[in-house]
This record gives structure tokens, C-alpha cells and sequence, in this order.
């Protein structure tokens, strides 16, 4: 009778040894169909044997039939508990099933049974990382390294640096890792990324043009040179880089969302909303209420239909945006808009017919949108953004008061120098040195009035010698109405000079005279280049001209403010 594997060319006795080792060439063949038959021969012949049912199970592994691999791997450790390898490759698999921590305890065994095994040592670093204890993964992979140094390793342990916020320890890896491998694609776009974290943005371009050179079918490189150029206000080059990342892989909602936003800096306006409709399928955008039934796509009549609108991103964004509750008025709709309650008592002054509601508010409707699809679904134009300026207005009662504190001496600037301090915030340079404005300060019969709330307040304790800012008192926007007293205080003012925050979108939506200091690279609403905004009619922009470079700002904002003295 001939062996059962002899049609796979095997002839060698029917005993478990050779037809393991016939089973595992097959097996490193890639013949994994042929490589189970024989390790199936070997179990029929020693149902317990552990390397029939290691290797079994790691065929089951590349086939991702995770389950039957888990149990086939299983029963080869009850059967030899002492293997490391066996261990390792467990971890594997219920790493492959998002099983972290119980891929942990294996590789803790296989590191524990064979220390010098650099396998399991990646291993645990890698579900470290996913686990996002990045600081242990480090560790993993520096005990790797040592026993085996691999440009894949380097890399793997620059991207848990990376996570930890370690970018100069990272960068140092990745340039290991590309020293080994100069094209290893993985390595260069991790390089660029950390040199991007640095600053050193010229750097970061030159890096991922030659990870582009190397791969030019990953779309993460794509997108992420499309991040770098816009922070050299290469928006159209831009833009054609988060197109390609996107045409590339077409479920990439993220690099859509920046093209949108390419397109709103570029001012296309139409193309801009429309595209940035994307947002909604984002990891960022997590709000329920995007699922909701009867989206309102602009076409259906409003007349009589209740329409509610549920905000997006943050205060100033509510600001900018509100005016397109009143549009949707004016087209017959009875709105209403879910807000902050802090901001109900400033938005009741939209409009006397808005409904207003708590935040997180889903109430009976007809129709619902975003309210940042607005724009879209209104059909805003560049021409027509301005229309409803000022939709806000002050209560007249608070403005008698706050403009009676104030008093009618000299020329009056509101003043706001800081804004949000939230991690998002920070890389923004939407904040300026309050010494900054010492100059303006320093021009005839000006008066500098402090507008700024909690960030930033310490500064006025370090001013420069002969420069003063005045404060407002413990009774300014104090309670739980947010806004309220800023609006009143501003219409006491002669002119707001403020960062790019939700004062200067309050200011616009006001229609209060407002100078705007942007940083080089300005958000996407204020678009490039120009020193007005389609936005608010009354604001002036002034902007950066080298990255970092405020005081080119402050002279400017100087200069203007002296003219217009002079006036």
C-alpha cells in the first residue's frame, strides 16, 4: 500500500519524524493545504505530538482561522509547556484577536522560558504599544535590540517614541532604522513625522517626498505631506496631496476632510462645504446625532417644517456659524438650535422666534442638519457670507452699564491675547505675549481694557515697565451665562484687538470694529492672504510673515492704529 502523502512526493517511512519535517517544507513552500495533510498523518499516527499541533495551528494562524489556531496551539502547550516558541505564537493569535493582555501573559512566559528570544520580546512591544503603554514597549524593544538590532525594530520602537511625545528619541530611531535600510518607506514617513512634531517642518518635506519615492502607494504619505504643506500656506499643493492619499484609498475620510478645508482656505466656498461634508464619517466627528433620520439636503421646503440644527466643535465655531439659524428662518423653518446652555441667554438675540435647547437635545422634528452644514445646504457663497453681519447683538442694559464703568476717556481697545488651552489648541499659535501690544499701549490717549477670561490673566502681573492694561472686576461675565458682559463690554469699546479665538467671531458676529492677530499659518476661516474677512465686514486681519514672528504683527497693528488716530 502507498503512503498516504506519496502523491505529495513523499517517500519516506510512515513514522512521525520525517513526515513533520516533509509537512514543515511544505509548510515553508507556502503549501499550506499539503503542509496539514501531513501533520494530520503525524496526529493520526501521536494524537498529542506538540509540533503537529504547534504547526497545525500556525497554519490555521495565516489562514486567520483564529479560533481552531488558538486550540490547536492550546493543546500543543498542555502537551510541551516548556516551549517559549509555542508561547510566542499563542500571544500572536490573541494579539490577531485583540486579546492584549492575555497575549501579554504569553509573551511574559516565552520571555521568561527563553530571555534571549528577541521574537517575543517584539511581540510584547508591539501589544504594549496597542495597548498604548508606550513607555513599556520602548523597553521591549531595546531588549530586542540588543540581542538582534533590525531597521523594523528601530522603527517599531520610533512610533512607540513617537506616542510618548519623546520626538527627539524617535527621530533617533527611525534614523537607525533608515541607516540600516535607507529605503525603508516605514521608517522615512516616521522620521518625517517626528521632524513635522519638531517644527523643523523644511526637514519634515524633504522626508516624506523620499518615503513618497520609495512608496508612492501609501496614502498615509500623501496625507501627511498635504499636512506639511499647508504649513508653508501651500494650500493648492496641498490639496492635491490629500486628493491623491484619497484617491488612493477611497475610504480615507480624514484626508477628504482636509482637502475640504484646503479648498474653505482657498475661499471655495461651495466646493469647500460640500466636500467637508465628509466629516461625519471621521474618527473625531463621534456625535450620535449624525445618524439621525430625516437629514434635511437642502432641497425639501422648509416652509412650516420644524428644522433642528445640534452644534459642532466649539464655542467659536457655534458663533460663526448661528447665522445660518436665521437664514433658515427667513425660508420659512421653525427652528431650533440646541446649544450650550452657558451661551442660550448671548443666542437668544439671533432671532425672538429660535428655539433654543440644551446640547446634547434631540427633540421632535421635521427635518435636522448639523450646523455646520449649513453653508452647504443654504448655498453660501464667498459674495453672501456676510449677509445677516451683525446676527449678536449686546443686551442695551448691560452696554449703559459696562459702558458707564468703562467711561468715555481716550480711545478704547478691547484686548484679548490668549485662547484655548486644550492640547488641539496649543499648536494653533492662538495666543500672543501680552507685552506685544506695549506699543499700542504706549500711542496717545489709548486705553488698553482687558476682555480676557481665566488663560492668561497672569500676565498682567509682569507687564513691562509703563505699560497698563485695564481689568473689568470680578463682576465681569462672572455667572453662568457666557459671553454676555464681553458682547456689552465690547460695544463700550472703540476697537477689539484679539487672537484668533471665539472673542474675534463674537466681535465679527457683533459687527464691532476688530483687528485680528493671525500666526503665519492662520485657520481656515480666515483664508490666506487677505486683510479683510468675508466673514465679519468689520474685522482686519494681520498676519504673520515668517512663522513665529509677532512682533512684524504688533508693528503693523501699531502702525494702523496711529493712522487711524491721526484720522
Amino acid at each position: 500500500m502507498s503512503h498516504p502523502l506519496a502523491d505529495l512526493g513523499y517517500s519516506g517511512p510512515a513514522e512521525p519524524r520525517p513526515m513533520l519535517e516533509f509537512g514543515l517544507q511544505l509548510h515553508r513552500q507556502q503549501r499550506l493545504a499539503d503542509a496539514e495533510r501531513a501533520y494530520g498523518e503525524v496526529l493520526a499516527l501521536e494524537p498529542a505530538n506538540p509540533d503537529a499541533l504547534h504547526l497545525m495551528g500556525m497554519v490555521a494562524f495565516h489562514r486567520r482561522d483564529l479560533d481552531r489556531a488558538i486550540d490547536l496551539i492550546s493543546r500543543a502547550i498542555a502537551a510541551a509547556p516548556g516551549s517559549g516558541p509555542m508561547h510566542n505564537n499563542r500571544a500572536n493569535v490573541l494579539g490577531a484577536m485583540g486579546r492584549l493582555e492575555e497575549a501579554l501573559a504569553d509573551y511574559a512566559t516565552a520571555t521568561a522560558l527563553h530571555p534571549a528570544f528577541p521574537e517575543a520580546h517584539i511581540g510584547r512591544g508591539d501589544a504594549l504599544a496597542r495597548l498604548g503603554r508606550s513607555a513599556e514597549a520602548v523597553e521591549s524593544y531595546d531588549r530586542a535590540l540588543t540581542l538582534r538590532p533590525s531597521p523594523d525594530v528601530f522603527h517599531r520602537r520610533g512610533d512607540a517614541l513617537s506616542a510618548a511625545g519623546r520626538l527627539p528619541q524617535a527621530l533617533a530611531s527611525y534614523e537607525a532604522a533608515l541607516g540600516m535600510q535607507p529605503q525603508h518607506a516605514a521608517a522615512q514617513r516616521g522620521a518625517s513625522a517626528a521632524l513635522y512634531g519638531l517644527g523643523e517642518f523644511e526637514r519634515a518635506l524633504a522626508g516624506i517626498d523620499a518615503a513618497i519615492a520609495i512608496d508612492p502607494a501609501n496614502p498615509t504619505a500623501h496625507f501627511n505631506r498635504g499636512n506639511t504643506l499647508k504649513m508653508f500656506n501651500r494650500f493648492e499643493e496641498a490639496l492635491n496631496s490629500y486628493d491623491v492619499a484619497a484617491s488612493i484609498h477611497p475610504t480615507f475620510a480624514v484626508a477628504r476632510h482636509n482637502l475640504a478645508l484646503c479648498q474653505l482656505h482657498l475661499g471655495q466656498v461651495e466646493a469647500g462645504f460640500a466636500t467637508y461634508e465628509v466629516r461625519k464619517q471621521c474618527p473625531t466627528f463621534v456625535d450620535p446625532r449624525y445618524r439621525l433620520d430625516r437629514p434635511w439636503t437642502g432641497a425639501e421646503d422648509l416652509a412650516g417644517r420644524t428644522l433642528f440644527l445640534f452644534p459642532e466643535l466649539f464655542q467659536g465655531d457655534l458663533i460663526q456659524f448661528a447665522r445660518f439659524a436665521t437664514t433658515a428662518e427667513r425660508r420659512g423653518a421653525k427652528v431650533r438650535l440646541a446649544a450650550p446652555v452657558a451661551m442660550h441667554r448671548l443666542l437668544r438675540s439671533l432671532s425672538p422666534t429660535l428655539q433654543l435647547l440644551p446640547e446634547d437635545a434631540v427633540p421632535d422634528y421635521d427635518y435636522q442638519a448639523p450646523l455646520l452644514s449649513l453653508p452647504h445646504l443654504l448655498g453660501a457663497t464667498l459674495a453672501t457670507l456676510a449677509d445677516e453681519v451683525p446676527y449678536l447683538h449686546a443686551e442695551p442694559e448691560r452696554v449703559a452699564r459696562w459702558k458707564a464703568r468703562i467711561g468715555e476717556a481716550g480711545f478704547k481697545v478691547g484686548v484679548v491675547w490668549q485662547g484655548s488651552t486644550l492640547p488641539y489648541a496649543i499648536p494653533l499659535q492662538r495666543s500672543f505675549p501680552l507685552a506685544m501690544l506695549q506699543g499700542v499701549a504706549q500711542l496717545p490717549d489709548v486705553r488698553l481694557i482687558s476682555l480676557q477670561k481665566v488663560n492668561g490673566l497672569d500676565q498682567l502681573a509682569t507687564l513691562p515697565p509703563g505699560m497698563t492694561v485695564e481689568t473689568l472686576g470680578d463682576d465681569f461675565d462672572p455667572g453662568p451665562d457666557a459671553f454676555v458682559d464681553t458682547a456689552a463690554a465690547m460695544a463700550a469699546c472703540d476697537l477689539v484687538i484679539t487672537v484668533d479665538t471665539s472673542v474675534a467671531h463674537l466681535a465679527g458676529a457683533l459687527g464691532a470694529p476688530t483687528w485680528v492677530a493671525l500666526p503665519y499659518v492662520a485657520d481656515w476661516r480666515w483664508l490666506i492672504d487677505r486683510p479683510d474677512s468675508p466673514w465679519y465686514p468689520k474685522s482686519r486681519l494681520f498676519r504673520q510673515r515668517a512663522r513665529g514672528d509677532w512682533p512684524s504683527v504688533f508693528h503693523e497693528i501699531e502702525a494702523a492704529l496711529r493712522e487711524r488716530l491721526a484720522a
